[in-house]
């Protein structure tokens, strides 16, 4: 579905579902039809679902470059570990900042803690393209809490990254981004500021609309710029808001490798191929192998 340009919508992106078994992951972006959305460039939306006792998430170690992959969750929890030799355990209400920049390697897995009666499993991992002269910056990784809570309206917005409604998350931004998980009563309404270049919702449960339009539940939802709309919900729904600055300059992705530079993602692919990423301490007997072929890089714009 696409509005025109003087409508509050300038086209919904309906995600593409892959049962994993025990789970549904739905990938909104990347997309044929939408390159990014602010610095967002990869837009995963995972669950609900409760998996069957002695299951569990496992992503075994895999590495990026030239992005930040941050970690959001509704219900559950998953133990990170990464080439840093970081270990957190990522909880409702406490975002992960992972920055690649020249090259990391990191694992998900469902903590053992939670195996036996089977962890439940929702939430949104998105990533972030670093912007132009901080793309090789050195590899990091921050857990945030305590992060702002804006409540009225009939609703409860936590701010993830950035500033909404004049409170700022105190997590790192390398350009300027939006990120808010916004919970909604029956009867609410709350405004969406314009300040942003680019901005989306994403529905992720319960109904929504904004300025009238029905939201489609896990369907990506681009605002048109510029203007000040309306989000309501007449029984309840929860919403992502996502966006930030306008790239100018092209990204390109393959696989988990992100980066304006084509022959820096072949360069990637090559040392993973030959074992020269570093190792996560602690998870270092499994890895996810390079695809075959040679790289069919996806070039945005």
């Amino acid at each position: 579905m696409t509005e025109s340009a003087s409508g509050p919508i300038l086209q919904t992106v309906t995600p593409i579902a892959h049962d994993l078994g025990a789970f549904t992951v739905r990938r909104a972006i990347p997309s044929p039809r939408l390159k990014m959305v602010g610095p967002f460039i990869f837009v995963d939306e995972f669950g609900p679902a409760k998996l069957d006792p002695g299951k569990a998430m496992d992503v075994r170690p895999h590495p990026h470059i030239n992005l930040a992959t941050v970690t959001w969750l509704f219900e559950g929890a998953i133990d990170h570990r990464d080439s840093l030799g970081t270990f957190a355990t990522i909880r409702p209400g406490q975002v992960n900042l992972m920055t690649a920049g020249t090259g990391i390697v990191h694992s998900e897995r469902s903590p053992l803690t939670e195996r036996a009666d089977g962890p439940s499993l929702y939430g949104m991992q998105t990533w972030l393209a670093l912007p132009d002269g901080k793309e090789e910056i050195a590899p990091a990784f921050e857990s945030r809490t305590g992060l702002p809570l804006i409540e009225g309206h009939g609703a409860r917005a936590r701010v993830i990254m950035g500033t909404l409604w004049g409170e700022t998350a105190p997590t790192t931004q390398y350009a300027e981004t939006i990120y808010a998980e916004i919970l909604l009563d029956a009867g609410s309404a709350i405004p969406i500021d314009p300040e942003a270049d680019e901005r989306a919702v994403m529905l992720v449960g319960g109904e929504a609309a904004i300025d009238g339009v029905p939201l489609g539940l896990y369907e990506l939802t681009v605002l048109a710029p510029g203007q000040s709309l309306k989000l309501t919900s007449a029984g309840g729904g929860r919403v992502m808001l996502l966006g930030g600055e306008h790239f100018a300059s092209p990204r390109h992705i393959w696989w988990n490798f992100v980066s304006s530079s084509k022959e820096r993602i072949e360069h990637a692919a090559l040392e993973w191929r030959a074992g020269n990423f570093p190792k996560v301490p602690d998870d270092e007997a499994e890895f996810i192998p390079l695809p075959e072929g040679r790289p069919k890089i996806v070039s945005y714009p």
